[in-house]
């Protein structure tokens, strides 16, 4: 006699996940729930809702890595339970580090003896590593001041409007004023001679950015250099300089070998660069490198023996992941200096494409410089009756993830999109988005201008009822505004129906 059963309801053993009531039943969202799951329906469930995110291939609003070679994900895999702080448990990991803190230093010049050991640390990005540098400019500049029993209550750093957040977030948090230099229609980076001029005596460092956010274009460093040398003479202070690489750091050597804009320059006294932008790397990695010990002061540094041996370190964060760091190295002495510089230029040369594509519709303007950060920041010729919010928008039915945005003070009613050329961007793609962008185009000219032809409504009551006709800036700011609000609304519209 054959001996049966029947499948009980928590028996999912036997039952493929789709068929269990774990598909059927809402899972908490903001609470732990009471019961247990099983994992493939946590693994199915969880899955099944990250596939309503983008595409990290198609996102080209992002520098940062989204491939790497399967060799390396399965070193990354390896290592993702190593603590990297444990360095007396893994010393072998902290030995990498340390490597990869050296070849960074001599790729950026620094001026080092033969068997000198470069001054830098890792930290989990960018925004970390010019924390650090930050900080030390800061004790620098205090400690001199106290020697010379001068007040030392207000620093400032003197930058660009076009700096990444991190920098205001770095001002606010350690409480160092940011003084800014604005920007002008046409010219989207620091003016060296305004920067200058903004620099006093409470200037701890001025802040230059290799690879701007905004259209890749790299601010002339050797420039800056050159003034600040001659302000410090004439004032007998000495403002050093930063460079914010986190972009062309692992550009620049390889594209543009003979740009002065690194150690080669006496004022630079640290560079910050993110190993998961064009270091290749997959998110959670930055670098920050001082040009001596000396621009480093001791007293930042904290020694702990609690995890074995006597431990040197300097980061805001404590326990961090070691596999970014493994896969850094693996960069590092898997492509050399050769492969870098093949997937440069490589990825300068699609951007090319993309661009030349672009002007070939004839219904764009070119605002990044072929030569910089290799992406593609463009804006409407036209944009009376549709604009660049628009674009951005229904791109996303393709798959493009393109965003939108406004310049920085004093250039704020210029509107563009940029389009980062990651090394995962072939030629192919770069084509095909070319032809996508001109089907959005000619979409949109099918379309009313709804918004536009409502504010030209606006603008006939109001000159109707005596009220002061607007500018074509002004009608064009408030076009932006409301865009920007519009995708705002909707980003958090969905947020909201997902959460």
């Amino acid at each position: 006699m054959v001996l049966s059963k029947t499948a009980s309801e928590t028996d999912v053993s036997i039952h493929s996940t789709f068929a269990s009531r774990y598909v059927r039943n809402s899972l908490p969202r903001f609470k732990m729930p009471e019961n247990s799951i099983p994992k493939e329906a946590a693994f199915q469930i969880i899955n099944d809702e990250l596939m309503l995110d983008g595409n990290p291939r198609l996102n080209l609003a992002s520098f940062v890595t989204t491939w790497m070679e399967p060799e390396c994900n399965k070193l990354i895999m390896d290592a993702i339970n190593k603590n990297y702080v444990d360095m007396d448990e893994y010393p072998v990991t902290t030995e990498l580090q340390n490597r990869c803190v050296n070849m960074i230093a001599h790729l950026f010049n620094a001026p080092l003896g033969e068997s000198e050991a470069a001054v830098g640390v890792g930290t989990v990005g960018s925004s970390e590593a010019i924390m650090l540098a930050g900080l030390a400019f800061k004790r620098k500049w205090q400690n001199k001041r106290k020697a010379e029993g001068k007040p030392y209550d207000k620093p400032n750093i003197v930058t660009g409007a076009n700096v990444q957040v991190c920098w205001e977030k770095f001002a606010r948090y350690f409480e160092v004023e940011l003084k800014e230099v604005k920007l002008g229609e046409g010219y989207y980076v620091m003016d060296p001679a305004k920067a200058v001029e903004l620099v006093d005596e409470n200037t701890i460092c001025v802040a230059a950015i290799l690879g701007s956010t905004l259209n890749g274009e790299f601010e002339d460093v050797k420039l800056l250099n050159d003034l600040l040398v001659e302000k410090n003479k004439e004032t007998g202070w000495d403002t050093p300089i930063h460079v914010d690489a986190a972009s062309g750091g692992f550009i620049a050597p390889f594209l543009y070998p003979e740009l002065e804009w690194d150690f080669r320059l006496p004022l630079v006294k640290s560079i910050n660069v993110s190993g998961h932008k064009y270091g290749l790397v997959y998110a959670g990695i930055g670098w920050v490198i001082w040009r001596s010990k000396d621009d480093l002061p001791e007293e930042l540094i904290f020694h702990i023996n609690y995890l074995g041996a006597d431990q040197p370190t300097f980061t805001l964060n404590f326990s961090k992941g070691s596999s970014q760091v493994i896969a850094q190295y693996y960069q590092l002495i898997r492509l050399g200096h050769e492969g870098y510089k093949n997937v440069m230029e490589n990825c300068h040369e699609n951007a090319m494409v993309l661009k030349e594509g672009l002007e070939k519709t004839g219904r764009f303007n070119i605002v990044s410089k072929d030569d910089g950060v290799p992406l593609v920041a463009f804006s409407l010729k036209d944009n009376k009756r549709h604009d660049e919010f628009e674009i951005s928008e229904m791109l996303r039915r393709y798959g493009w993830i393109v965003p939108a945005y406004t310049m920085p003070a004093d250039a704020q009613h210029i509107t563009v999109l940029r389009v980062v050329i990651r090394e995962d961007f072939s030629r192919t793609l770069a084509e095909r988005l070319v032809l996508d962008i001109q089907k959005v185009v000619h979409e949109l000219d099918a379309l009313p201008a709804k918004l536009n032809a409502r504010l030209a409504t606006e603008k006939q009551e109001q000159v109707k009822n005596g009220t002061v006709k607007k500018t074509a800036i002004e009608t064009q700011r408030e076009i932006t505004a409301y865009w920007k609000k519009y995708v705002t609304e909707r980003k958090s519209n969905n947020k909201t129906q997902i959460c």
